[in-house]
């Protein structure tokens, strides 16, 4: 098997180059650690049968590729980088040759002689399956896979520290200066202890061994706790846990919360100490990964693409790019457009602040969902958590402000208390969909102040005190306290959240389920071609993006960091003001506060990433305050019933009238009136049919060609 190896390795072409064997010269000149033999290639080599031997024994094949490879390694052909400690070992034995110092023997001839492979080895090989190869779940592992290559699709629970673990032990002796070597083939071994050099061995010495660090070979180890994903569970029966070897490179390639998909070789392990004799003849099993991939991968680590960033380019120069894209977030959900339009500003999110003095201004967004039963929320936040890299999914009856923050664990291998993160944490630099976040406790509620504003979580207990980052995008649903909306009753007494809390979001919508013959019944069409068809309708989905070009997108949007440009500052700072005069006028249930002007920057930096701007416009804080309006509206149309039949015209006339109070000689510039109308979500069609029916009625004139506003009377 070794010469079929061999020769695989040697004459395996890729596009006329020779894959492999341009990677041992790689290799010999150090400039490459690792090598990854796929199981496609073998096969495509007309080796289908060593490639079932290889996915059948694998350890024992990996052993048989370290070996081909060391006797096919090359001459190093360049510069060798920085010498490591073997070379200095061989270095000092090679002085200590030519000095005439030490015994005659093989050693003064050959200095590497005594030293064994391992620890000669500057490389590793791994076996990774095909492309074809597809993922189970771990529950589908059985013992008949022991020893086998088999890949698993996981989710990453906990993740320990990475240690060193010893592969090659050098002892030295304290009395003849003889040179030992012990290999470590499992977690634990037993030290050397007696010399076995041939002067000791001469006269009968009872020397110590004194154990070298430097001389031994150390590699990086990490150990993971992977489970089950919730989809591979069957009814009935909780997840199931295996924990997997990281060795080498593959350390640090993932982190709790993560869904993983690992290639590795599934093996036994026999219990140590006390748990051996309660074990008896049972042995525990881990997976010893040789690949690891992220099935999510994180917004820096986007690969772009030559096709993908294209069509990115294109899709940036359309004009109704942003309406396209929000419409591609969940397309099977009938309506919500504005919704569907916050919740894609929510993942792009807006620019961190960081200042000089140490302050921290956010850039997520947090966003809540109050509504009736039925009205999709539910589907919505489990949508976000999936397109989202970074998502996790929780209900607020189902968690505790432990479980949400972070819990104080002792590690079952060192004993050590350690901290584990909670959802929070986990959806670090992601989003958290809390669904049922009325049904929370109100001391578990608590523990989320800190971390939608601070954006930390800070523990002391259990003698750990420190502050965890929790940089996570908050997406809460959350039903009336009577179930369905009582319009007969106050916001407050609907809405059963303290004010501390409905303050620290950027934005909240109240979805009601109203009684509408139009929509009730496109609803019902909707629904039931989605049930037919499990799609959209075809005339919908023509106009959005699949998940993947949204992710691209939105990865490629995050990277900007927009200002706001110093002209738009007083627009910005005098729409503030108008919205906290109006409130006072009208006595609404949501105050504007400091928070909202806020909330208005990150919405408009995250409508200037969508457009690939360095630079806020006058375009982005109209959306953003239009936004802002259609939040509140769907809460000031159920306090008052007079409102509950919106009058866009009557709102353009008061407008009007608001601004001809300020203003000289009873005018008003049309602009002026177009600007704070598009703010509050109206439109200019809208605009111009009330111009044109005051004007009828006598109530102003217009003049100068349509662009300034005259009352008859003063108003």
């Amino acid at each position: 098997q070794t010469v079929k190896l061999k020769k695989f390795l040697q004459e395996f072409e890729v596009d006329g180059e020779l894959k492999y064997f341009s990677q041992l010269q790689q290799i010999a000149n150090r400039a490459q650690r690792v090598i990854e033999v796929s199981l496609d290639d073998v096969e495509a080599h007309s080796e289908e049968e060593l490639a079932s031997f290889m996915r059948m024994n694998t350890r024992r094949y990996s052993n048989l590729l370290g070996k081909a490879i060391e006797e096919l390694l090359p001459p190093p052909d360049g510069d060798v980088q920085e010498e490591d400690v073997l070379d200095v070992l061989l270095r000092q034995r090679m002085e200590v040759r030519d000095g005439g110092e030490g015994a005659a023997g093989e050693e003064q001839q050959d200095p590497g002689a005594n030293i064994p492979p391992e620890i000669k080895r500057r490389f590793e090989v791994r076996i990774v399956p095909g492309g074809g190869e597809k993922a189970v779940s771990l529950r589908a592992i059985k013992a008949s896979h022991i020893g086998q290559l088999v890949s698993i699709r996981a989710m990453v629970a906990r993740a320990s520290d990475v240690k060193p673990l010893a592969r090659v032990v050098t002892y030295t002796c304290e009395e003849c200066g003889f040179e030992a070597y012990q290999e470590v083939t499992g977690r634990s071994f037993m030290p050397l202890d007696k010399c076995r050099g041939p002067m000791c061995q001469q006269y009968n010495t009872n020397s110590k061994l004194l154990m070298q660090t430097r001389g031994s070979k150390f590699t990086k180890f990490q150990e993971l706790k992977v489970q089950e994903l919730p989809d591979q569970v069957p009814t009935g029966h909780i997840p199931r846990m295996m924990t997997v070897h990281l060795v080498g490179e593959l350390t640090r390639s993932c982190g709790p919360g993560e869904e993983v998909l690992i290639a590795g070789v599934f093996l036994p392990i026999p219990y140590t100490g006390y748990k051996a004799i309660k074990a008896g003849l049972t042995a525990d099993t881990f997976l010893e990964a040789t690949s690891l991939t992220r099935a999510k991968q994180q917004y820096q680590d986007y690969d772009m693409t030559p096709e993908i960033a294209a069509q990115i380019e294109a899709a940036a120069q359309e004009s109704n790019t942003y309406d396209k894209l929000a419409a591609s977030i969940a397309p099977e959900i009938f309506g919500h457009e504005d919704v569907k339009k916050a919740l894609l500003l929510q993942l792009v999110g807006g620019s961190n602040r960081n200042l000089a003095d140490g302050l921290k201004i956010r850039g997520d967004l947090h966003m809540c969902l109050m509504g009736d039963p039925g009205v999709a929320k539910s589907q919505l936040l489990k949508h976000i958590a999936k397109l989202a890299p970074r998502g996790v999914y929780t209900t607020g009856k189902g968690s505790s402000g432990v479980g949400l923050t972070a819990s104080v664990v002792k590690d079952q291998f060192s004993g050590d208390l350690m901290l584990e993160g909670g959802a929070l944490v986990l959806a670090d630099q992601g989003i958290c969909a809390i669904d049922e976040f009325d049904k929370m406790e109100e001391s578990d509620r608590t523990a989320i102040h800190e971390v939608m504003e601070q954006q930390t979580v800070s523990i002391a207990k259990a003698g750990i005190t420190t502050s965890l980052n929790a940089r996570t995008a908050v997406l809460a649903a959350a039903n009336p306290m009577y179930g369905r909306y009582n319009v007969r009753r106050s916001p407050s007494e609907n809405i059963n959240l303290p004010q501390a809390l409905l303050s620290r979001f950027d934005i909240l919508f109240l979805l009601m389920d109203k009684v509408n013959a139009t929509t009730d019944f496109n609803l019902a069409k909707h629904v039931t071609h989605v049930h037919r068809y499990s799609a959209a309708p075809q005339v919908q989905r023509d106009d959005v993006f699949d998940s993947h070009f949204l992710r691209s997108y939105v990865a490629q949007a995050r990277t900007l960091n927009p200002f706001i440009p110093p002209e738009l500052t007083e627009y910005i700072v005098g729409a503030y003001i108008s919205m906290r005069c109006d409130e006072e006028r009208t006595d609404a249930y949501f105050f504007t506060t400091p928070r909202t002007l806020l909330s208005i920057l990150r919405l408009a930096q995250a409508l200037a990433r969508l457009r690939f701007s360095g630079e806020v416009a006058q375009g982005d804080v109209d959306e953003a305050m239009r936004l802002m309006y259609e939040s509140k509206r769907s809460i000031d149309a159920t306090a008052d019933p007079s409102h509950t039949t919106f009058d866009p015209t009557s709102s353009i006339f008061e407008l009007a009238k608001a601004l001809a109070l300020v203003s000289p000689n009873n005018t008003v510039k049309v602009a002026d009136i177009e600007t704070r109308a598009v703010m509050k979500g109206l439109t200019k069609a809208q605009l111009t049919a009330c111009l044109e029916q005051y004007e009828s009625l006598n109530v102003w004139q217009l003049e100068a060609n349509a662009s300034v506003v005259r009352f008859v009377d003063a108003p």
